[in-house]
């Protein structure tokens, strides 16, 4: 068995993993517009699932929500009124941003490049919408306060940028991952017969 593709897998994905990981956490700034910063790893999370497969996107999301977690773990107003640290909230946004994104019509669009775009505007839309309302839904409930931000600044102010600075981020990380990426000319070849049944995909059309 030749272990050569997979050695070169796993060393570029832990290469891109970590300094992905670390360019996020070190210079956030770099790529920022509207008060909102790229998040490079979501988008890289994203894109490894849409185009190499299911069990790409899930481990490269549990590696990288397990460094989104240790470096950068969002913390909440708790119920006596001080900060509290999340816990693994990192982890099961990107393990399902991997998943979802290697499963977003996949078949359909046979994972044409451009497409990947859409998948990680779709993603990043709905992991907005699901963080506004659930932060929404702890002030209303477990806090018993109102939620500071209205509907116009939500979208003006937060979503529409991450969109923007999402969509700029995918065009490196789509280069990356094609010409220099942990496969050879960008393709997984255990995916080929992936219309014929191999994997099954949760959003087929």
């Amino acid at each position: 068995m030749n272990r050569g593709p997979v050695i070169r897998k796993i060393l570029v994905y832990a290469v891109y993993v970590l300094l992905i990981a670390s360019f996020q956490v070190t210079f956030p700034r770099v790529i920022s517009f509207g008060g909102q910063v790229a998040d490079l790893m979501l988008v890289f999370t994203v894109l490894a699932g849409y185009l190499f497969g299911f069990k790409d996107g899930a481990v490269i999301g549990i590696a990288m929500g397990i460094l989104r977690d240790y470096y950068s773990s969002p913390s909440i107003t708790g119920i006596d009124g001080k900060p509290v640290v999340t816990c693994a909230i990192g982890l099961l946004v990107l393990f399902l941003a991997g998943t979802v994104g290697a499963s977003f019509f996949t078949v359909k669009m046979k994972r044409n490049v451009l497409f990947a775009f859409a998948a990680v505007a779709f993603i990043t839309l709905c992991y907005k919408i699901a963080g506004h309302l659930a932060i929404f839904l702890w002030h209303r409930i477990a806090l018993g306060t109102t939620y500071n931000l209205t509907f116009g600044a939500i979208i003006l102010h937060s979503i529409l940028p991450q969109l923007l600075l999402n969509m700029i981020a995918s065009v490196p990380i789509i280069l990356l991952l094609k010409f220099a990426g942990p496969y050879r000319k960008g393709v997984n070849t255990a995916l080929i017969d992936e219309e014929k049944g191999g994997e099954q995909l949760w959003l087929t059309i």
